[in-house]
C-alpha cells in the first residue's frame, strides 16, 4: 500500500470539471501504483479513516493523475477545499458491478439497453454508481427509472441530468 499526504484541490473553470474536489496522485506514486501505465485505472485504500473501493485516477498529463473526490467521499472523512488528506492506496483490481436492479430493468427496454450497451463502461458506470448513491429505496427506484427513460432518448449521463434539471425547473 502506498502512502502520502496531499491537499484537496477544486477546479475553478474547467470544462466538465469545474466545482470537482480532487487531489493530485503525484507521477511518482502513480509509478508505483501501476508502473508505465498513462491510463485511469481503480484504486482502493483510505482518504484519512474512510476506506474507498473502485475509485478511479484520471490521468492529467505528463505522468499525473487526480482523483475526484465525491460528496459522499468528502462527507466520509469530513474535509473540504484546501485541508491536507492521509491517502493510502493500492490498485483495485476488481471489476466494477453494474447495479443489479438498472441491470434488470435495461432488460425490460430493449432500446435502452442497446443504447446502453454503446456507452464506454465508464460511462455506464456513472449511471449505475449514481443509482447507488440514492439515500432511501424511493429514490433508488426514480433514479432508475429516470435513468432508463432517457437511455431510451439515446441520452448520456450529462444529457440526462441536464433534461431532467430543465423539467425540475420548468415546474418550478
Amino acid at each position: 500500500m502506498t502512502r502520502f499526504t496531499t491537499t484537496i484541490h477544486q477546479f475553478a473553470q474547467q470544462g466538465e470539471k469545474t466545482g470537482w474536489s480532487y487531489i493530485e496522485i503525484p507521477i511518482d506514486i502513480a509509478q508505483k501504483l501501476k508502473p508505465g501505465n498513462k491510463k485511469s485505472f481503480r484504486v482502493k485504500g483510505k482518504l484519512d479513516n474512510y476506506s474507498i473501493k473502485g475509485v478511479a485516477l484520471i490521468p492529467m498529463g505528463g505522468g499525473k493523475f487526480i482523483m475526484a473526490l465525491n460528496k459522499t467521499m468528502r462527507k466520509g472523512f469530513g474535509k473540504g477545499k484546501g485541508a491536507m488528506l492521509k491517502v493510502q492506496l493500492e490498485v483495485d483490481s476488481k471489476a466494477y458491478q453494474l447495479n443489479k436492479d438498472l441491470v434488470e430493468c435495461l432488460n425490460d427496454d430493449p432500446k435502452a439497453m442497446t443504447f446502453f450497451k454503446t456507452l464506454a463502461k465508464s460511462h455506464q458506470n456513472y449511471f449505475s454508481k449514481w443509482i447507488e448513491g440514492a439515500k432511501t429505496e424511493a429514490t433508488k427506484t426514480k433514479r432508475i427509472a429516470q435513468t432508463v427513460n432517457g437511455l431510451g432518448k439515446h441520452q448520456n449521463f450529462g444529457e440526462m441530468l441536464r433534461a431532467l434539471k430543465k423539467d425540475k425547473d420548468e415546474l418550478g
